[in-house]
């Protein structure tokens, strides 16, 4: 296995030219640096990363920590999709990337700063955290670089990638008042969820700009899960048969409303309409096909980490982004007949 010696001395340079060179230093000329690389490449060269680590000071490496990683989560395909953005993103920049899971119980074991130490991470991207979980308050407090996924906070160190989930929402229920549709349920994740909160305020908005007055009797929590939600939609239907539409936070939820409203032998979409959030794969297969506010997951994962490695080598300009949505369209919504 070739060593740094090696390079060196095939490109005629000491080890220290062939070290800044690799490591990006801007006193090295840019035709040296380019043949150092030509002759690497030629050897099969790889740097000691650990070696460099301690030289440089820095791992280049930084953690995606996700909190509440479950099989359930599997089908909506969140996580994998931020964590492909995030990869291919981190490897362009030439950073490393370590997943680490956590959840509620774990972030009272060891504390967030412990454990990005044990991982030998620069910084941080965070997805999945509850407003009631201990990293939360941690995170705003630390000195490591970190960007919240779906969290609208900053302090000093901390910055958030988010999409316009107000907008999203007002979208979809203005899309149901269009069609004449006056009675309209949601069926929201759960109050620990910025995202829900947000969500909710969107529906608020969207009934009041259309002469509606909200009804909180007409909001369920479905947790997210497409089990949850198909039982809270059966209540919800059964106790108020007068709602004709159901907005609901997210795609997999709204299958479980799809699957309670046919269950109670209701016609999709003539006797209910149904709009979901985040356009998800399955959305476009499940009967009738599923009209949904589509969010860019891989590109939150990409936003992501631009920020945090932008945070690691000193341009503070803008810490946070956020992302627009886009309407779809498709066979679960129609006019109000009744």
């Amino acid at each position: 296995m070739a060593t740094i010696r090696d390079v060196a001395k095939k490109a005629g340079v000491s080890v220290t030219t062939v070290s800044r060179a690799l490591n990006g230093y801007s006193d090295v000329n840019e035709k040296t640096r380019e043949r150092i690389k030509q002759i690497a490449r030629e050897l099969s060269y790889s740097p000691n990363l650990l070696a460099r680590s301690l030289v440089m000071k820095k791992t280049k490496t930084i953690g995606l920590l996700v909190s509440g990683l479950r099989i359930e989560g599997s089908k909506d395909n969140f996580t994998f999709e931020v964590l492909c953005g995030v990869n291919d993103c981190a490897g362009d920049l030439g950073y490393e990337l370590v997943l680490i899971s956590t959840d509620s119980k774990k972030q009272q074991e060891k504390t967030y700063n412990q454990l990005c130490k044990e991982r030998k991470v620069e910084g941080v991207i965070l997805q999945g955290i509850k407003t009631d979980d201990p990293y939360l308050d941690e995170v705003l407090k630390s000195d490591i670089p970190c960007i919240l996924i779906d969290i609208p906070m900053e302090s000093e160190s901390v910055g958030y990638v988010t999409t316009d989930n107000k907008m999203g929402a007002q979208t979809a229920v203005e899309h149901l008042t269009k069609l004449g549709h006056r009675n309209i349920g949601m069926v929201n994740g759960h109050s620990q969820a910025f995202v829900s909160q947000e969500r909710l305020e969107g529906y608020q908005q969207a009934l009041e700009k259309n002469g509606l007055v909200f009804n909180g009797n007409y909001v369920v929590d479905g947790a997210f899960l497409e089990e949850t939600a198909e039982q809270v939609t059966t209540d919800l239907l059964q106790e108020h048969p007068e709602i004709t539409a159901l907005f609901c936070a997210s795609d997999l939820m709204a299958m479980g409303a799809i699957r309670a409203a046919k269950k109670m032998g209701k016609t999709l979409p003539d006797d209910l309409s149904i709009v979901g959030f985040d356009n998800i794969i399955l959305s476009a297969y499940c009967t009738p096909s599923l009209s949904t506010v589509a969010q860019d997951r891989y590109q939150l994962g990409v936003e992501a980490t631009i920020l945090l490695t932008n945070m690691l080598e000193g341009n503070l300009a803008k810490k946070s982004k956020v992302l627009h949505t886009d309407f779809i369209k498709r066979e679960s919504t129609t006019e109000n007949h009744s």
